[in-house]
């Protein structure tokens, strides 16, 4: 039987899906990507077909902010464990994520003015401020300064001996410094979303919750 098969019509096994699913590949069962492509607005409910571009860049920064957030409350624990190099690589990790979605931006500035005052119709009091990955990120980045302090002292250390000795102390030094890379990260994204929203409606226009632009850069530099 085999032999009278066709060429074209052989397939070997291990191009059949063999995960639960109805999608045509694995790799689409895995990642649900019919309904991943699926969460986005079709072209008959677009005000602006550039909403696809806003979802797009929103959606995708959401989800390396979980990745982010969720790195980061996992390296919390990991230096609790006093396994400083594993909190490291996923410090690293996280600081990948907010390079990724501060670049990403720069999409944003393809939309003229006039486009995203179209797209605004659609997003009611949808704002920023109201991301559920920076809400996450903020209280994961705090547990793990309480953790980075606890790992210093139970060294018997001060921060300026971490600093001024850091040579003798090198775990606890490259930590204190990828805490100071991811936070410098979220303060660079702060910065860069802050500047697009002022190129796009401008400086002193309210946003969708009735706040000002220029409040919004003045929310820049807040401590969490």
């Amino acid at each position: 039987m085999l032999c009278a098969m066709s060429q074209d019509s052989w397939e070997p096994p291990l191009s059949q899906p063999v995960l639960a699913g109805e999608a045509r590949t694995d790799y689409e069962r895995y990642l649900n990507s019919e309904e991943l492509l699926a969460l986005q607005k079709g072209p008959d409910e677009w005000v602006h077909r550039d909403e696809l571009l806003f979802q797009v860049v929103h959606q995708s920064s959401e989800l390396w902010l979980k990745l982010a957030w969720n790195d980061t409350g996992a390296a919390a624990v990991l230096v609790g464990e006093d396994d400083l190099g594993g909190a490291l690589r996923l410090l690293r990790r996280a600081s990948m994520c907010m390079r990724f979605i501060t670049g990403q931006l720069d999409m944003l500035e393809q939309m003229s003015p006039w486009e995203y005052q179209e797209i605004r119709k659609a997003l009611g009091h949808g704002s920023g401020f109201d991301s559920p990955g920076t809400t996450a990120l903020r209280p994961a980045m705090a547990r793990l300064g309480e953790a980075f302090q606890a790992a210093r002292e139970r060294a018997g250390l001060s921060l300026l001996d971490v600093y001024v000795h850091g040579r003798d102390h090198e775990q606890l030094y490259q930590l204190a410094e990828a805490m100071m890379e991811l936070d410098e990260w979220l303060q660079t994204w702060r910065i860069r979303h802050y500047r697009v929203v002022a190129r796009i409606i401008g400086e002193h226009v309210i946003g969708t919750q009735g706040t000002p632009v220029e409040v919004l850069g003045r929310l820049i530099h807040r401590v969490e």
